[in-house]
C-alpha cells in the first residue's frame, strides 16, 4: 500500500461526504422538481451525479493504490426547505464543508509525505473553487431574480447548463 494509513482513514471519510453531498444534491432536486422548477431541478441531479463521480474517484485511487475504500452508510439528510435561495444556500454551505474537508485531506496528505495522494488530491482542489464559484453564482441569481424563479430558471438553462456542458467535453 502506498497511501499512509492517517490518509487512507481521511480519504475513508471523505469517501462519505461525497455520497452524502451526492444524496443532498437529489433531495434538493426533489425539492425543486416540487416546485415545478425543472432546469433548477436537473441541474442538482448533474450535481448528484457529479458527487457520486466524486467518491467513485476516490474508491479507484485507493483501490489502485493498494488500499480499501470503506463504503459507508449515509447520515440524514435534510429534505425540506423553505426556499429556493434557502436551498441553494444550504448547497452553497455543503460546498464550502467540502471544500475545507479536501484542504485538510491535503494538508495530511502532505504531513505524512504521501506525495501520490498530495497529487491526487489536486484535482479536487480545483473543483471545488469551480463548484464553490458555481453554487454562489445561482445563489446570487436567485436573489437578483427577487422571486422570480422563471428567470433562474431561464439563467440556468441558459447559462449553468451551458457551462456544464462545457465541462463533459474537456
Amino acid at each position: 500500500m502506498i497511501i499512509k494509513p492517517k490518509v487512507v482513514e481521511a480519504m475513508n471519510a471523505q469517501i462519505q461526504s461525497e455520497f452524502a453531498a451526492s444524496a443532498q444534491y437529489v433531495a434538493i432536486a426533489v425539492y425543486f422538481d416540487e416546485e415545478t422548477l425543472p432546469d433548477l431541478a436537473a441541474f442538482f441531479y448533474r450535481q448528484a451525479e457529479e458527487e457520486r463521480e466524486h467518491a467513485m474517484k476516490f474508491v479507484h485511487f485507493m483501490l489502485e493504490a493498494g488500499a480499501k475504500p470503506i463504503i459507508p452508510g449515509l447520515p440524514e439528510m435534510r429534505n425540506d426547505f423553505e426556499s429556493a435561495n434557502d436551498a441553494v444556500q444550504f448547497a452553497l454551505d455543503q460546498e464550502v464543508k467540502v471544500t475545507n474537508q479536501i484542504n485538510n485531506l491535503v494538508s495530511i496528505a502532505d504531513a505524512e509525505k504521501d506525495y501520490a495522494s498530495s497529487q491526487f488530491l489536486q484535482w479536487f482542489v480545483t473543483e471545488q473553487v469551480e463548484e464553490v464559484d458555481s453554487m454562489t453564482t445561482l445563489l446570487n441569481t436567485i436573489k437578483h431574480a427577487g422571486g422570480a424563479l422563471l428567470l433562474v430558471e431561464d439563467f440556468v438553462r441558459r447559462m449553468m447548463a451551458a457551462g456544464h456542458h462545457e465541462e463533459e467535453e474537456e
